[in-house]
């Protein structure tokens, strides 16, 4: 799924360089706090977590930009059930390309889809830890919508997200679980000047 993930970034950075008018590429990374909604009404408390990876800004026009990504994110969520609680955490290599508004100087707002390919799927009650990577679906669907600052002149940047997932998650049964959840982190451009 690594692999796959890379040759998905390669492609759309080649597609952006052909007509791009300058491409700056980056690191990016920060916290995650994620949930597990479901169909059925049954509620889960977030998790906190990381992701970090790269990123490619490719400018389309004065006010346009073209955004892919590649990076690892923690998800996951916590169930209680009276005494008992059950911790899901769930490690994606994340593919989103977003496409950029940018606005005044160094605000930008953002949009688009996001692939994500399953790199595990492990709980844990108590002491017992389970690996349930087998019950869930290797591809996840989604859409990321949200804001990022660069701070002029620097590379340095922030950046707000929050990430709808649109498939279910489970492999079998009646229940459609969705991943959701809201990033915040920090990126770095090189020779953006």
């Amino acid at each position: 799924m690594k692999f796959l993930a890379s040759i998905v970034l390669a492609s759309l950075l080649m597609i952006g360089t052909a007509t791009a008018q300058k491409v700056n590429f980056g690191i990016k990374g920060g916290l995650n706090v994620y949930n597990i909604h479901n169909s059925n009404g049954t509620n889960y408390d977030p998790v906190a977590g990381f992701h970090a990876g790269v990123l490619a800004h490719i400018h389309l026009s004065k006010r346009f930009a073209l955004q892919p990504e590649t990076f690892f994110s923690t998800n996951g969520a916590n169930f209680k059930n009276g005494p008992f609680e059950t911790k899901y955490n769930l490690g994606y290599i994340q593919v989103p390309v977003l496409l950029q508004y940018m606005i005044l100087d160094g605000l930008r707002l953002q949009a688009g889809p996001q692939v994500g390919f399953l790199v595990s799927a492990k709980s844990k009650t108590g002491d017992l830890k389970e690996d349930f990577k087998n019950d869930v679906n290797s591809v996840d669907f989604g859409l990321a919508t949200g804001a990022s600052y660069l701070i002029p002149k620097t590379g340095f940047g922030f950046d707000a997200r929050y990430n709808l997932g649109l498939s279910d998650i489970n492999k079998n049964g009646s229940v459609k679980s969705t991943n959701r959840g809201f990033q915040l982190g920090v990126f770095y451009l090189f020779n953006k000047h």
